[in-house]
């Protein structure tokens, strides 16, 4: 049986480079009902990506109109099934980029109900720059520099005690996407993972797309074993690393094949697992493997190996033992499968095996780093014995061989030794772009991070060569969360990336980076008033913003709410000078919009490209609530920040700002006559209160 629902849906979410990162994407969800005959939906949103989630064991297909063109041609949903009680089916369908649409419709076969839309607008924003990396380290993308939503985040990072083979996805959708498109679908696909599968972060540990980038995926460290969300039941101790395009028919383009082979060759090193080996692993459970069922997987596999799907196509599937036979050659020589069997008090047992006939040691030192004990020999197997000592103490020891990442353990329970890799993350610069003016204001950026452990801290501007064309900061930092300023004042007007590395006292330093913009056309924005209380009662009904420009550029001004622009105030060429606009509070429609948090974003096209600067605006009808809790002791409490005005005895008059909740305002002196008034920053005045 074949069923036609036809929804349409828009959202217009333009999120702009300069706007909080929750704006980049918007994501609208559409309960799409059943009938009979063709229906029309009550919304009508715009979006470049798209999936469906449904219950039931049928299928679906669907096609997306272009916006301001055709429609696509039907394609069949592609879904990860999973059991949703008893014998029902769930579906939770991939994310796909279908470009700029504002129309989807659906067939369905079989059986299928609870039918959802879920379309989302990920904003393209200039592609985002990779740092050099260390020798036999991929460049990655990493989450700041593809401006991951840190805040959706629904939990921390939990890890596995190792990594046992690598799992091959791929995204499905178009393999049309420019660089820009690339990032923001990455962007889409975490906010999905989150908002529409509930997950706590983005479900891959890696993607890549066809032009050979590399993006760091679900958070928690890239060299530590965190545990994704992309195979159910499979995904302790495993890594996802899911390929940008739809791979069904097509094979993947070069460039993305030797980014994954080399991503993969460094991952798998990094866990001393051979790639062309084969793993036991047991099930954690979905609709292919019960709970508990050993499968015996190839250390690089597919989706499809692990779970009821299709992924990752027929086209990258047939190229997975030729992918493996890239990685066992690529970054030699390699340790594969280091082992140490024993308790502390008798023999402890070293074995390893060697990519090579090569030299090898083994050492092993206590917790102060003194060697207690040393083992070498020369092949391609690694075979020692330790006769240890009846200690309770913690002991670290290392497998080495000339020109191969070394590994490493810890035998006995004491305490454990500190964690020998420094991380720096959350890495943002708040603005990035910045506006120097003649008068120096503009020209600040607040750049924040988090260590790990305490470190020196260098950071240096680079130009869109690498170049370094200024020193931001060189100082010891402690572990935790750390910011510094960073003056742009006397910077040319360009696109830079900041660079902030971090050297550990021992370990290898660590590098992270985040674009900064500086653009001179546009300075001195700002609100008067920056909050308004469009009520008519001629206080503060509307705001007036004001910049000056410098040369004559095409002008865009709109109001954001949350990713979504709810008004266009201005789109049209201005010449250089000052200028200024109001806003009334109202959409597009002069419709007053609700009271809440906004933010007026001014575009300007240059030489630099869309440059948009943002600022924040506030609309708020409601007075504050002022409430007498004391008279006596001129106790207060208040239901907004506001400015209360308190005339004592008809003749003492005392003005003060004061937070939300209870607050006391200091008075000698006895209180007979009491009358209290407030006002808050958009103008609105509270009922007096007397006693």
């Amino acid at each position: 049986m074949k069923r036609l629902v036809v929804a349409s849906v828009a959202l217009l979410a333009l999120a702009l480079p300069g706007v909080g990162r929750a704006g980049f994407v918007a994501m609208h969800v559409e309960a799409i009902p059943f009938s009979g005959r063709a229906l029309q939906a009550s919304t009508r949103v715009h979006f470049n990506m798209f999936a469906p989630h449904w219950t039931g064991s049928g299928a679906v297909e669907y096609r997306t109109h272009r916006l301001h063109g055709g429609w696509s041609h039907w394609a069949a949903a592609d879904a990860d099934v999973a059991p949703d009680g008893g014998t029902v089916r769930r579906h939770d369908g991939n994310l796909v980029w279908t470009g700029a649409s504002d129309d989807v419709e659906f067939r369905t076969h079989g059986a299928v109900a609870h039918l959802r839309a879920y379309e989302l607008w990920s904003r393209p924003v200039p592609a985002p720059e990779r740092l050099l990396a260390e020798a036999g380290t991929p460049t990655i993308v990493t989450r700041a520099e593809w401006r991951a939503n840190e805040r959706i985040v629904r939990a921390r990072p939990r890890y596995a005690k190792t990594i046992k083979l690598a799992i091959v996805h791929h995204t499905a959708g178009t393999n049309d996407y420019t660089p820009a498109q690339a990032a923001a679908i990455v962007r889409g696909i975490e906010v999905y993972h989150v908002k529409g599968n509930g997950w706590n972060d983005i479900g891959y540990n890696f993607l890549v797309d066809r032009f050979g980038t590399i993006y760091e995926g679900r958070g928690g460290g890239m060299t530590r074993n965190v545990i994704g969300a992309h195979a159910e039941g499979f995904n302790s101790g495993t890594v996802g690393v899911a390929l940008i395009g739809n791979f069904t028919n097509v094979t993947p383009p070069k460039a993305m094949r030797d980014a994954l082979v080399k991503l993969l060759a460094w991952r798998l090193d990094l866990a001393h697992v051979d790639p062309l080996s084969t793993v036991a692993y047991t099930s954690g459970g979905n609709y292919k493997y019960r709970a508990g069922k050993v499968v015996v997987l190839r250390a690089i596999s597919g989706h499809r190996d692990t779970g009821p799907s299709e992924c990752p196509g027929n086209g990258a599937y047939r190229l997975l033992p030729s992918i493996a036979a890239r990685v066992a050659v690529t970054g030699l020589p390699k340790i594969y499968s280091p082992v140490a069997a024993g308790l502390l008090g008798g023999p402890i047992h070293f074995e390893a095996r060697l990519s090579s006939s090569l030299p090898w040691t083994v050492s092993v030192t206590d917790t102060r780093g003194a060697t207690v004990a040393r083992g070498s020999g020369t092949s391609s197997l690694v075979d020692w014995t330790w006769r240890s000592p009846p200690r309770t103490e913690t002991y670290v020891w290392t497998i080495a061989a000339p020109g191969a990442l070394a590994a490493s353990g810890t035998i006995g329970s004491g305490p454990a030794p500190p964690p020998a890799t420094l991380s720096l993350t959350e890495l943002t610069a708040a603005p990035a772009v910045l506006a120097p003016a003649p008068d120096g204001t503009g020209a600040t950026s607040t750049v924040s991070f988090t260590l790990s452990a305490p470190a020196r801290v260098t950071a240096r501007v680079l130009d869109s060569t690498g170049t370094a064309v200024e020193a931001a900061l060189d100082e010891q930092r402690p572990a935790g969360p750390n910011s510094f300023s960073l003056d742009a004042a006397d910077l040319a007007d360009g696109a830079y990336s900041l660079a902030v590395t971090a050297r550990p006292s021992v370990g290898r330093p660590v590098t992270a980076s985040v674009g900064l913009l500086v653009d001179r056309t546009l300075t001195g924005l700002a609100a008067s008033p920056p909050a308004l209380s469009p009520n008519g009662d001629g206080v503060q009904d509307s705001t007036t913003l004001s910049f000056t420009l410098s040369q004559q550029v095409p002008v865009r001004v709109e109001i954001d709410s949350q990713g979504v622009v709810v008004a266009t105030l201005l789109d049209t060429q201005l010449p250089a000078g000052q200028h200024s606009l109001a806003w009334d509070g109202t959409d597009g429609a002069g419709t007053q919009l609700p009271d809440g948090a906004y933010t007026a974003v001014v575009t300007v096209t240059d030489a630099l490209g869309q440059v948009a600067i943002p600022l924040p605006l506030t609309v708020d009808t409601t007075p504050p609530v002022l409430t007498i809790v004391d008279p006596h002791q001129l106790e207060f409490s208040l239901s907004e920040p506001a400015t209360v005005t308190v005339v004592v005895d008809q003749s003492t008059r005392i003005v003060r700002s004061e937070p939300a909740g209870t607050f006391s305002i200091p008075f000698t002196g006895s209180v007979y006559q009491l009358s209290a008034q407030a006002q808050d920053a958009a103008g609105n005045v509270s009922s007096v209160v007397a006693a």
